[in-house]
This record gives structure tokens, sequence and C-alpha cells, in this order.
């Protein structure tokens, strides 16, 4: 199972939201590319980058800490957050971006995004962020009447890289991740799920390596010293030794 360190961005700088809410938000880092070269010391392939300020305002913000996230550190990085158009899409994946993240528009135009993963296959992610299992967007300060299975189903066949899927009720929170919303959504296509929100203890990532899930990111845990990035990655190693010998 692949572990997601997050890095979020707003203003420049690393932070973490409970529930999404930007009045609730702690800083723990001016420096992302040195939070970057951090969780790649400790053993990290993959990288989670949202940029805040972008996922409300529909346009990507922090570039230049993206830009030097992507020179410091040489592990695969994915970028969510105001990213509405092609020519940003573009733009991204030419930085250097394993892949993106898209969310609202692929709600407000699945007919876009479909084309969008036609021509960007396997590099763009669906995320979906969900509140009570509807698709919420603008950054999580609007909820849809959507449902979050319903729409991964409907574009399940194009040639997406993975769903992310994130519950904004255990994000931020340290509560232990959706395990039933995660089961069905894991359920619901075939495709690679990145549970989000909510994991905090070497538990969690056990509970998670027992359910078809591709993979987790884990924020505010790590930042606070809840869970070591070592550990989480030791676990996700030893889950797949054991499958390996059966």
């Amino acid at each position: 199972m692949q572990i997601w360190p997050a890095i979020d961005l707003r203003g420049g700088k690393c932070v973490r939201l409970e529930q999404g809410d930007y009045a609730r938000e702690t800083v723990f880092g001016a420096d992302p590319p040195a939070m970057a070269q951090r969780w790649a010391d400790d053993g990290a392939e993959y990288l989670h980058l949202v940029d805040l300020d972008g996922a409300r305002s529909g346009r990507v913000e922090n570039w230049s800490a993206v830009e030097s996230i992507l020179a410091t550190v040489k592990i695969r990085c994915e970028l969510g957050g105001g990213i509405r158009d092609e020519a940003t899409i573009q733009r991204l994946l030419d930085m250097g971006l394993e892949r993106v993240v898209i969310g609202t528009l692929a709600l407000r135009e699945p007919e876009w995004f479909a084309s969008m993963c036609q021509k960007f296959p396997r590099r763009l992610a669906l995320g979906l962020d969900a509140r009570n299992g509807m698709v919420a967007t603008e950054g999580w300060l609007q909820t849809s009447r959507v449902s979050a299975v319903e729409l991964a189903r409907q574009l399940a066949r194009e040639p997406i890289a993975a769903i992310i899927y994130t519950d904004i009720e255990t994000d931020g929170m340290l509560s232990g991740p959706n395990l039933s919303a995660l089961a069905e959504m894991a359920g619901a296509v075939d495709l690679p799920v990145i549970a989000s929100g909510g994991v905090t203890t070497i538990d969690d990532i056990a509970r998670l390596c027992e359910m078809p899930i591709a993979g987790c990111i884990i924020g505010r845990a790590l930042y606070q010293g809840n869970l070591k990035l070592t550990d989480a990655l030791a676990r996700a190693a030893e889950h797949i030794g054991m499958r390996g010998n059966q």
C-alpha cells in the first residue's frame, strides 16, 4: 500500500485544516521544500500536495512552492487544488508532477474531465471529497447533491490514475478513517482508491492494508507526532511481505 505524506500549501506555508475549515488552520512550517525533504529522508516515495488557496480561488496559486518542492525532491508528487483547465494540467505535468488531482470540475463538467483523461491517460486522479457521502467542491465550501460513489461509477470507465477519496468529517480530526465509506467506494469501482482523512495510528494503517485500498494520505498525524512516517512505511511493507508469503 502506498503511503502519501501530505503537504497542504496556503500562502506559501505548510498548514493543516480541521475538516477543511479555513478558519481552523495550523501552520506547521514556512519552508515547503524543507518539509518535502524531511519526508523524503524518512523514506517517502510519494507526496500529496494540495494548493488550499487554489482550491478556494479556482486557480493554482502556490506555483513557486510547488516548483521548489519538485526541484528539491526526486520522488513522485501529485497536486490538487484549483486545477480547472487543460493549460494548467499541461503546465503542471511539464513541471514534473507525476499526476494532478481534479475534483470540482469533474463534478461540474464530467464530459470535460473524461476528455482530459483521454488526453492525459493515467496522469489525472479524481479527487472525491465527501461530506455525508455527497461530493463537496470549491475547497469544501460547497456540498453538492451528487453521491461520491455514483460520480465515481460514472467516470470509472475513463483512464483515471486513481480515485482519492477524502471523508471531510474525519479530515484533520485524528479520529481514524471512515472505513465503511472507503469500503463502499473501493467496491464500487475497478480503480485504485487512495484513502484520505483521519489516518492516525499504525492500527489505521493495518486496517487499510486489509482492505482493497491502494494507498493512504497522512497529514496531521505526521505533523503532530501521533504517527511516524517510518513506522507507517514499515507497516505497509510488512503487509506486502505477508501477502507475498501466502
